[in-house]
């Protein structure tokens, strides 16, 4: 991951497409410490998280993972963070990388962008992450996909409440509007305005977050998710499946 800093943006790229992006302890750490860098730099505004490669992020490293409770306290710092986290994703973003979604403040996609809630597949839940998305999410939109795991594009994200927009052009051209308005907003007003507008999210990570992310290690450690994940590894179908 790296860090750059123009017109009172900092932008944070994550660079691993060895990877996908996915979320190991280290992309973790150095996210974390890039944002409470960002939380203390007066001349920050707003802050862009976005990815090399054809994938924002991949979710939990599967040969790496990250702890639970590392990834709740970085979900956590995004949406207690006093100045906006706007997503810019021109890629895939599948399991844990929709949790990073959520808990920014807007999220913006180009066409070639897909998204899909893939822990059923492998055994998991999408416990986590379920509590910076059931808050903006469709209701009956998230019962399907998290249920399912089915692949859906940016139009769908958009209307279910994932993305704030889509664009069939140029992310960066859509975006230009909404980083221009941030920058003419005070920094006051912009950290309390969004603490009004993230409220949801922040009561649901401290209501539920011991509880989920315990849920999330029991089901890392199961049986049926060493078989899921086996079988994503070895690229067949895991013995459930009928």
């Amino acid at each position: 991951m790296h860090a750059t800093r123009a017109t009172g943006i900092t932008t944070l790229t994550l660079d691993s497409p060895a990877n996908r992006n996915a979320l190991s302890a280290r992309l973790v750490g150095e996210l974390r410490a890039a944002i409470a860098e960002a939380g203390e730099d007066a001349g920050t505004r707003a802050v862009v998280l976005t990815h090399t490669g054809n994938t924002f992020c991949a979710g939990a490293d599967l040969k790496s993972p990250c702890d639970p409770a590392d990834f709740l306290a970085l979900l956590r710092e995004l949406t207690t963070l006093p100045k906006p986290v706007v997503a810019r994703v021109t890629g895939h973003v599948r399991a844990g990388g929709l949790g990073l979604l959520g808990a920014c403040d807007i999220a913006a996609a180009g066409p070639q962008s897909s998204y899909a809630f893939t822990e059923t597949h492998l055994g998991l839940a999408p416990a986590v992450i379920s509590m910076t998305l059931l808050p903006r999410l469709d209701p009956r939109a998230a019962s399907r996909y998290f249920l399912t795991a089915e692949p859906f594009d940016a139009a769908e994200a958009t209307r279910i409440g994932l993305l704030t927009l889509h664009t069939d052009g140029d992310p960066d051209t859509a975006l230009a509007p909404v980083l221009d308005g941030l920058r003419k907003a005070s920094p006051q007003a912009l950290a309390e305005t969004k603490a009004m507008v993230a409220a949801g999210v922040r009561e649901a990570l401290d209501r539920d977050g011991d509880r989920l992310t315990e849920l999330s290690a029991r089901l890392f450690a199961s049986a049926e998710a060493r078989e899921g994940i086996t079988a994503r590894f070895e690229r067949r179908d895991p013995s459930w499946v009928r």
